[in-house]
C-alpha cells in the first residue's frame, strides 16, 4: 500500500499533457495548492524522486525539478541522503476573527479618494468577436519563421558581454543600437545624425507622451490635420493642449492655412505624416514640405515628423523624410524599428538635436529604467548583420502583392460607389463612398457576415465618409472573402435605408 503522503500526492495531482504549462510546473503548482491548505503538515517526509517518478509516471528528470522547484520557493527542504521534508508555512493562516473579517468584506468597487478621470485616454480599441477584423494596418505575424527568432534570442542570450552590459544599461547614455540604429538611419532615410541623436523607446506612443512631457504645457496650441492620427490627438489632449485641426488636401497638409490664420511664436507644436498622411495615404509634396520648413522657422514651432511605416514602400524610392533637411533643429522625426519583423521585435525611436534627445533620456529611464536590453541587442544585431535590409526585401514583396489584391477586390464589389488612391507605400488604403453613408451602421452590419469593423477607422464628418483599411494582416483568400462581406453589409444598409 502507498503511505498516507503518497495517497495525497495521488489524489491531488492531475497532469494535463497536451497544456503549455510544462508538467514539472503543472505537478508543483498542485502540490503547493496542497501544502497551503494543509494536506502536507509541516515535516512531512515527501517520497524520494525515484518513488515520485514511478507514482505520477514521470521521467525522474521532471521529478527533481518539481522538488527544486517547491524548495526554490521556501515550501520544502532538500537534505541529501535524508530526503525532502515540508517547511513551516512562511504565511500562517490568520487568526479566526481576521477570517470571519475578511469573509465579510468584498473587494471595494470604488476608491476612498479622488483621482482625475480624463476621457482622453479611454482606449478606442475594441475586443472582436468575429472570424475576420480590419484594422489600420498591421502586419501579418504569419509571414515570420519561429526558428529564425529563436535562434537570434538564444544567441544572445548566451553571450558572457550581456551580462555587462546589463549592469552598465541604466548609466549608458547610449548604447549598441543607438549607434546601429542612426548608421541604418543615416544611410535609409539621408540622415546625418549620430548615436547621441537617438533614443529608443517601446513605440511611438510612448515617444509622443515623451514629447508631451517635455514640450506642452496647458492651453499649448497644436496643430493637425483635420483628419489625424487617433494616438497622437489622445497624447496631446491628456497633455491639456489645445488642438487645431488644419485642411488637408490631394498635396498633403495645407501650409499657407496655416500662415494666414496663425501669428508667430503662437504655435507650440505641428504633428503631421508627411511621408503617408495618416489616414489618406497622401504625401506631402516636396514644395509644401520646403514651405513647412520655412514657416517653422520663422513662426519658431516644433514639428513631429511621425515617419510611422517608411519600409514599406512599393512603387518609387520613398521620399526622404522632412528631417534630412531641417538645418535649425525644429523637427522631432519619430519612426519604428523592425516593423517586418516578429512584433516582439518591433521598437520607437526618436531623432533629435542633441540636447533635447538628453532630456528626453533622463524622463526615459524614469519610466522604464530597465528597458529591454534583450529586444535592443538583437535588433542591433539585426541591423548590424544586414538581417533588417533582408528582410525589408523579403516582405516588400509579399505585402505589395497584398496592397494590389485589396485594390482589385475593392474596384470589383464597388466600381464607382467609391474612390480611393492605390498609395505607393504603407500597408493600409483610405476609401472614401459615395454617396455618403452611415459608417457606424456599416460596422454594425459587417458584423452579421462574423467581419468587425472597429470603430477607430471610421471617419465620418459632413464632407468626409471614409474608412482606413489595413490589409497587411490578411492573406490573398481573407482580403477577398472581407471585402466581399464588406459589399453584403453595405448593400443591406443601403436596401434598408431604401
Amino acid at each position: 500500500m502507498n503511505s498516507p503522503v503518497e495517497e495525497i500526492i495521488q489524489k491531488v495531482v492531475s497532469i494535463d499533457r497536451k497544456a503549455s504549462v510544462a508538467v514539472y510546473i503543472q505537478i508543483a503548482q498542485q502540490l503547493i495548492r496542497a501544502l497551503q491548505e494543509d494536506l502536507l503538515p509541516a515535516g512531512s517526509n515527501l517520497p524520494g524522486t525515484r518513488q515520485l517518478s514511478k507514482l505520477l509516471q514521470i521521467h525522474r528528470n521532471t521529478a527533481v525539478a518539481v522538488y527544486d522547484e517547491l524548495a526554490s520557493q521556501g515550501w520544502v527542504e532538500i537534505i541529501a541522503n535524508k530526503g525532502t521534508f515540508v517547511l513551516e508555512k512562511k504565511h500562517p493562516h490568520p487568526t479566526n476573527q481576521l477570517k470571519a473579517f475578511v469573509q465579510s468584506k468584498q473587494y471595494p468597487l470604488e476608491t476612498g479618494f479622488s483621482f482625475t478621470q480624463s476621457p482622453h485616454v479611454i482606449s478606442p480599441y475594441e475586443k472582436a468577436n468575429t472570424t475576420y477584423t480590419f484594422n489600420d494596418g498591421q502586419t501579418d505575424i504569419r509571414l515570420h519563421t519561429d526558428g529564425l527568432y529563436n535562434r537570434w534570442y538564444n544567441t544572445v542570450l548566451r553571450r558572457s558581454t550581456l551580462h555587462t552590459k546589463w549592469n552598465r544599461f541604466l548609466f549608458d547614455k547610449t548604447s549598441f543600437l543607438d549607434a546601429q540604429l542612426s548608421n541604418y538611419l543615416n544611410l535609409t532615410r539621408n540622415l546625418q545624425i549620430t548615436p547621441k541623436n537617438v533614443l529608443v523607446t517601446r513605440n511611438t506612443e510612448m515617444s509622443l507622451h515623451l514629447i508631451a512631457q517635455l514640450l506642452l504645457q496647458p492651453s499649448d496650441l497644436v496643430l493637425v490635420g483635420n483628419l489625424s492620427n487617433f494616438s497622437a490627438n489622445m497624447v496631446f489632449s491628456q497633455a491639456k493642449a489645445t488642438i487645431k485641426t488644419i485642411p488637408v488636401d490631394a498635396f498633403g497638409i495645407d501650409v499657407e492655412f496655416i500662415r494666414r490664420n496663425f501669428t508667430k511664436n503662437s504655435i507650440r507644436l505641428l504633428y503631421c505624416t508627411p511621408q503617408r498622411h495618416y489616414p489618406t495615404t497622401v504625401s506631402l509634396t516636396s514644395e509644401r514640405r520646403a514651405q513647412l520648413l520655412a514657416l517653422a522657422n520663422e513662426y519658431k514651432f516644433a514639428i513631429i515628423e511621425d515617419d510611422y511605416d517608411y519600409d514599406f514602400q512599393y512603387d518609387a524610392l520613398a521620399t526622404p523624410p522632412m528631417a534630412s533637411a531641417d538645418t535649425n533643429g525644429l523637427i522631432i522625426y519619430l519612426g519604428k524599428a523592425g516593423q517586418v519583423l516578429f512584433p516582439a521585435f518591433e521598437a520607437g525611436f526618436m531623432v533629435a538635436p542633441q540636447n533635447f534627445i538628453n532630456e528626453a533620456k533622463n524622463y526615459y529611464k524614469m519610466m522604464d529604467p530597465q528597458g529591454d536590453l534583450m529586444k535592443e541587442q538583437i535588433l542591433a544585431e539585426i541591423i548590424h548583420e544586414g538581417e533588417m535590409h533582408r528582410q525589408i526585401k523579403k516582405k516588400i514583396v509579399l505585402y505589395k502583392a497584398k496592397r494590389d489584391t485589396m485594390c482589385h477586390a475593392l474596384e470589383t464589389h464597388f466600381g464607382s460607389l467609391i474612390s480611393f488612391e492605390k498609395p505607393k507605400g504603407g500597408l493600409a488604403i483610405f476609401v472614401q463612398f459615395n454617396p455618403i453613408i452611415s459608417l457606424a451602421k456599416l460596422a454594425k452590419e459587417i458584423q452579421r457576415y462574423d467581419v468587425f469593423l472597429p470603430g477607430y477607422l471610421l471617419y465620418q464628418t459632413k464632407n468626409i465618409c471614409g474608412i482606413r483599411l489595413g490589409f497587411g494582416h490578411l492573406n490573398t483568400e481573407e482580403i477577398n472573402h472581407t471585402i466581399e462581406m464588406l459589399r453584403k453589409a453595405y448593400d443591406d444598409l443601403v436596401t434598408r435605408n431604401a
